[in-house]
C-alpha cells in the first residue's frame, strides 16, 4: 500500500483536467465528461497520481466518496433520473476517480451500462436526455453545492 504521488506523464488525468473542470481543490477535481450520447456524466478525480482507494489514508478515501454522494444529491435534485450510475473501473485510465452517471429510461441504451453502447449506437446521432439548459444548471449547482 505505497501511494503513488509524482504525476505520471502518461496518463490523461495526470496530463489534463479529463473534461470540462466544473470545481478543485488541492485533492480532487469533478468534471464534466463530453459525451454526446450521455450529457450531464461527471467524473470526480483524485488529483494525485494514485490508482486504488486503498492508496488514500482513511480520511482521504472519506472525503473523495462524501464529493462522489454530493454529486450524485445535486444531480438527482437537477436532472431527476431515472437512475445513477457510480462506477470507478480504472481499467483503461489507472488513476482513481469515480462516473457519476445519470441513467433515463429513454436513453440511447438503458438499462445496460454506457460501455455497453455499440458502434452503430455510437454512430447515431446523439439525442442526450439532458438538455444543455439542464447541464448548465447542473454545473451552477454543483459549484454551489462543492464551494459550500
Amino acid at each position: 500500500m505505497r501511494p503513488i504521488y509524482a504525476p505520471n506523464p502518461s496518463c490523461e488525468l495526470c496530463s489534463s483536467d479529463g473534461g470540462e473542470l466544473v470545481w478543485q481543490n488541492d485533492n480532487l477535481r469533478v468534471i464534466m465528461v463530453d459525451d454526446p450520447h450521455f450529457a450531464g456524466f461527471v467524473r470526480v478525480v483524485w488529483q494525485a497520481h494514485v490508482s486504488e482507494m486503498t492508496d488514500l489514508q482513511p480520511a482521504q478515501r472519506s472525503q473523495l466518496m462524501q464529493t462522489v454522494c454530493l454529486v450524485e444529491t445535486v444531480m438527482r435534485q437537477v436532472l431527476q433520473p431515472t437512475k445513477i450510475n457510480l462506477a470507478s473501473l480504472g481499467n483503461m485510465t489507472p488513476h482513481l476517480h469515480w462516473h457519476v452517471i445519470p441513467r433515463f429510461a429513454n436513453d440511447i441504451n438503458f438499462p445496460t451500462p454506457i460501455w455497453a453502447l455499440t458502434k452503430e449506437q455510437a454512430a447515431q446521432t446523439a439525442r442526450p436526455c439532458v438538455s444543455p439548459e439542464q447541464r448548465d444548471a447542473l454545473v451552477t449547482a454543483l459549484r454551489i453545492a462543492l464551494w459550500a
